[in-house]
């Protein structure tokens, strides 16, 4: 399990919570000054974990701004790029005469080498993840112009950055140290991709995975028809089907393993729901997508080593 950090107001007297937040905040940030905007109550939680060189904290607190001034950047030991990517609320990042303005889905980037600003103007649910600035400069990446410009987390690479860091966060506590730090490499690796889209610089892994994502949701949005396809997907996002496999070639399964899988846990979630529990095996399964019951039938037995009916009979018996 990776070490964390954990800092609330609740037990602290209502007059004292504010100034010891802001300390709090001064310390964990390396240099960081916070405005509360004079008002009278506040509370906050902060929890921080750590994948690799990677810091991933949660922030939920009142409305708030954090300041860093060019006297604080110079004073600053180690050199990060900052991620603010809210789960709810929002935050306007300013920096080097930008500003950014980033809800939930998106995700904004900001430097502590140089002065910034981040305004949080109501009560927010904050990830912010702090990632080593010399891993991810490059003389062909032009930070200063993607400072303080939202990155929109709702599709292609900068989706899966997001989902990732999220994910990573909420699982870091059940991780050893050595996978943390794995997770950590690979936020790194995709925060870069992300940025180098940002700047124009598509490479054959950012044009993958923006593929792969228009596929996933492609499959989503279709899994419960029986039609769904290779053919019929190639027609709908107007690609070759070889295109299509290649997005999956570098994964432990095919195109088509893919969506047999997500047709078999979507099953799965319907069996497991007690409110269908007087819907039959047969509904179920060309609800979710299969052609018939007994090939629904095959492939369940090949995961859970069970039929249908059993899994069933055994979950209700939890």
């Amino acid at each position: 399990m990776t070490a964390s950090l954990l800092l609330s107001t609740d037990q602290i007297p209502p007059k004292e919570r504010g100034p010891l937040w802001c300390e709090w905040v001064w310390r964990h940030f390396g240099g960081l000054g916070s405005d509360l905007y004079d008002d009278s109550e506040f509370d906050g939680h902060l929890a921080a974990s750590h994948a690799g060189d990677v810091i991933l904290t949660r922030l939920e607190a009142n409305r708030h701004r954090v300041l860093r001034t060019t006297q604080m950047a110079r004073m600053s030991e180690a050199p990060y790029l900052k991620i603010v990517a809210p789960w709810q609320g929002s935050a306007e990042v300013t920096q080097r005469g930008r500003a950014a303005a980033v809800r939930s889905g998106g995700w904004t980037l900001y430097d502590t080498t140089a002065d910034y600003t981040v305004a949080n103007p109501e009560r927010s649910d904050h990830l912010i993840v702090m990632l080593p600035k010399d891993q991810i400069a490059s003389p062909a990446l032009p930070l200063n112009d993607l400072v303080a410009r939202r990155i929109g987390g709702g599709s292609g690479i900068s989706r899966v950055a997001l989902e990732t860091m999220r994910n990573t966060y909420l699982e870091l506590p059940f991780m050893s140290e050595a996978a943390a730090r794995g997770a950590g490499e690979l936020l790194i690796q995709l925060v870069r991709l992300s940025l180098m889209e940002l700047a124009g610089q598509e490479t054959p892994q950012t044009q993958r995975e923006a593929l792969k994502d228009r596929i996933r949701r492609h499959v989503a949005q279709n899994l419960h028809d029986p039609s769904l396809s290779i053919d019929s997907m190639a027609l709908a996002l107007r690609c070759s089907k070889r295109l299509l496999h290649s997005a999956f070639a570098d994964d432990d399964e095919t195109l088509n393993g893919y969506i047999q899988h997500q047709r078999l846990a979507a099953s799965i979630r319907e069996l497991l729901d007690p409110a269908n529990a007087a819907r039959s095996i047969t509904d179920i399964a060309l609800a979710s997508g299969f052609g018939n019951l007994s090939h629904f039938s095959r492939v369940f037995r090949e995961h859970t080593g069970g039929s249908p009916s059993e899994f069933r009979r055994q979950a209700a018996q939890r």
